[in-house]
């Protein structure tokens, strides 16, 4: 039976869900990453309080919170560009690919079970701890970027497993262009122009791939829960303000911080699988 949601209990709720709007905009801003890593978790969590299957919980989670993201990088993207630190033929370059990627992880999490997608948060969201951890944007491999197909290759695994968490990309996409001797400032300002091309089609896709499917809670278009996108205006408004912070100030705390509540997602993520 679906769970009874409280007036006071709906209130927290809403005040989390605002709370993780404000700081997934935050976020994209100052780190370039969608805020899908915090929104993830979060929403897994309220779908299960309002009574979601657990067959279609990670796919209305990872639907609805591409959904939510997308306004926002698209504003992030936005002031990074009137910055003039975006990358525009880099965005050229690996956009198509990107792309390309997000389709095949559409049709891939079309017939993967909420097992499956939680295994891939599991290890992916442990890899991005771990470097999070580790925050070292002086590691080079080359000076220039890779030539085809392997910056190409790597823009598709990029899509595709963003496609699949429910994130912008940019927590793959800033590491790969600083080891390949992008500035830290211009690898984030040029992931944020990556990230509309994973959000917009990722959550058209979830659309189209969940449309007719039994449990989903209501409000929902598919995999997209409409009613949760209550949170997106205040992710686009919050956006500006790591923008600017990036910046100015340095973010090693902040991603230490990042990185431990990552290692929290993943090990609750672990814990419903074992």
């Amino acid at each position: 039976m679906p769970a009874v949601v409280s007036g006071d209990n709906l209130a927290v709720l809403l005040l989390l869900l605002a709370a993780a709007g404000l700081l997934g905009g935050f976020l994209s801003g100052l780190l370039g990453i969608g805020g899908g890593g915090v929104l993830v978790p979060v929403l897994y969590e309220v779908y299960g309080a309002i009574g979601v299957p657990e067959d279609v919980r990670m796919h209305v989670t990872l639907g609805t919170t591409l959904a939510v993201i997308a306004p926002t990088v698209l504003r992030s993207f936005a002031a990074f560009r009137a910055r003039g630190t975006v990358d525009i033929d880099i965005v050229r370059r690996m956009g198509p690919w990107i792309f390309v990627g997000v389709t095949a992880g559409i049709l891939i999490a079309d017939h993967a079970s909420s097992v499956a997608l939680r295994w891939v948060w599991v290890v992916f969201g442990t890899a991005l701890a771990i470097k999070m951890a580790l925050g070292r944007d002086d590691w080079r491999i080359a000076n220039t970027l890779p030539r085809p197909p392997w910056l190409e290759g790597a823009a598709f695994g990029i899509g595709t497993i963003s496609t699949l968490m429910g994130i912008g990309g940019a927590s793959f996409t800033v590491p790969l262009l600083t080891l390949f001797g992008r500035p830290i400032l211009q690898a984030v300002a040029t992931a944020t122009g990556l990230g509309p091309i994973i959000a917009i089609p990722g959550l058209i896709g979830y659309v189209i791939s969940g449309w007719g499917v039994a449990g989903l809670p209501p409000l929902s278009l598919g995999y997209v829960n409409a009613g949760a996108l209550l949170i997106a205006p205040l992710g686009v408004l919050a956006a500006p303000y790591g923008v600017r912070m990036a910046h100015s100030i340095p973010k090693r705390a902040l991603e230490l911080a990042f990185a431990t509540f990552l290692a929290c997602v993943a090990l609750r993520f672990l814990m419903t699988l074992i």
